[in-house]
C-alpha cells in the first residue's frame, strides 16, 4: 500500500474550528441533515422508525444555519421507499429555494454521524454542485468544543445554481444486478455485520447482494469524536478488502444513507467510478425476484 496517501479534495472536509472563525462569512450557508432512525420496540430487527432532527435544531443549532428535511423535502414522496432520490431537476429546484447557489460554499452537518450530511453532500453533486464541504464531527464535535450554539431560526434567500447533472452516480437495481457478476465492479454493504452475514433480517429476506463485502459505515468515523479516521485508517479498510482504485464500486446499505458516507470516502482517497444504490436493501430484499445470500 502506497505511504503517500492524500485526500483528493481536501476542502470537501472542515473542521469546527474553521467553521467557528468563519460563521459570519457571508459566502458561506450552513445546513443541519440531522435524521434519526429509532429501533422499533428496542428490536434491532425490525425496520427503523424515522424521526427528523427539526426538533432539536429548534432547540439548539449552530447559529445561521438552516434545517434540511431530507425525507420530506428532498426525498421523492410517490416512492414506497423513504429517501429515494427524485429526478435531478425537481432535486436542483429544490436546492435552490432552500438557498443553495453558485455564489455560496455550502458546509453540511448532522448530529448521529456524517452519513447524513454524506447523502446531502452527494445529493449536491449529482445536481452538479461541488462547492460543498462536510462538518468533521458533527454537531456533536461543534459542543465538545464549547463554540455557540443559538435557538434562532434562520432563513436563506432563494439561490440559483448550475444545473450539470451526473445520471451515473445513483443507480437502480437493474444495473446492480449487472455488476454481480462484473470482475471489473466491487460491490461493497454499509450496514453491521449481522444484517450483511442475514443473522438479522432487519429489510425482509435476510442476507445481502451476492458477491458484496462488507465494511460497516461505523468503521469510517472515529468512535468518540464522530470525526473520520486518518486517511491511512481509511485507506486500508478498503485495501484490506481488495478494493483498489482500478475498480468500479458500487455501494449499498438500507436506503441509500450509510451507503454515501462510504462513497465520499472512496472519492476522497481518489477512487474514480463510485455508485450508490439508491433504495438498496429496502427495495432488494423484499423482491422475491431478485438473487440475495447469506453466510
Amino acid at each position: 500500500m502506497n505511504d503517500e496517501i492524500f485526500w483528493k479534495y481536501p476542502d470537501a472536509i472542515v473542521s469546527c474550528e474553521w467553521l467557528n472563525k468563519n460563521l459570519n462569512n457571508p459566502d458561506i450557508r450552513i445546513y443541519d441533515c440531522t435524521t434519526y432512525l429509532h429501533y422499533r420496540d428496542e428490536d434491532p430487527s425490525l425496520p427503523y422508525i424515522v424521526e427528523s432532527g427539526r426538533e432539536k435544531y429548534d432547540l439548539s443549532h449552530i447559529p445561521n444555519s438552516i434545517f434540511l428535511d431530507l425525507q420530506h423535502q428532498l426525498s421523492d414522496q410517490e416512492s414506497p421507499y423513504r429517501f429515494t432520490l427524485p429526478s435531478l431537476d425537481i432535486l436542483a429546484d429544490s436546492f435552490e429555494k432552500l438557498g443553495v447557489g453558485d455564489p455560496f460554499h455550502i458546509i453540511l452537518y448532522s448530529r448521529n454521524g456524517s452519513q447524513w450530511s454524506a447523502r446531502l453532500w452527494w445529493m449536491l453533486r449529482a445536481v452538479g454542485f461541488d462547492k460543498v464541504s462536510i462538518l468533521d464531527g458533527g454537531f456533536n464535535e461543534w459542543e465538545r468544543l464549547g463554540f455557540i450554539t443559538s435557538n434562532i431560526n434562520f432563513s436563506f434567500s432563494a439561490s440559483n445554481l448550475t444545473f450539470l447533472p451526473r445520471d451515473d452516480i445513483f443507480v437502480n437495481k437493474d444495473m446492480v444486478k449487472d455488476a454481480i457478476n462484473d470482475n471489473g465492479t466491487k460491490i461493497l454493504n454499509s450496514l453491521t455485520s449481522d444484517i450483511h452475514s442475514g443473522n438479522n433480517p432487519r429489510y425482509g429476506r435476510r442476507g445481502r447482494i451476492p458477491n458484496s463485502l462488507n465494511i460497516p459505515f461505523h468503521e469510517l468515523l472515529d468512535s468518540k469524536s464522530g470525526k473520520f479516521k486518518n486517511i491511512k485508517e481509511l485507506s486500508k479498510l478498503f485495501f484490506d478488502k481488495n478494493i483498489f482504485k482500478n475498480h468500479k464500486v458500487l455501494n449499498y446499505c438500507g436506503g441509500g444513507i450509510a451507503a454515501s458516507l462510504e462513497a465520499f470516502v472512496l472519492y476522497q482517497l481518489g477512487f474514480e467510478d463510485i455508485m450508490i444504490y439508491d433504495n438498496s436493501l429496502s427495495e432488494w430484499a423484499i423482491d422475491e425476484n431478485l438473487p440475495i445470500e447469506k453466510d
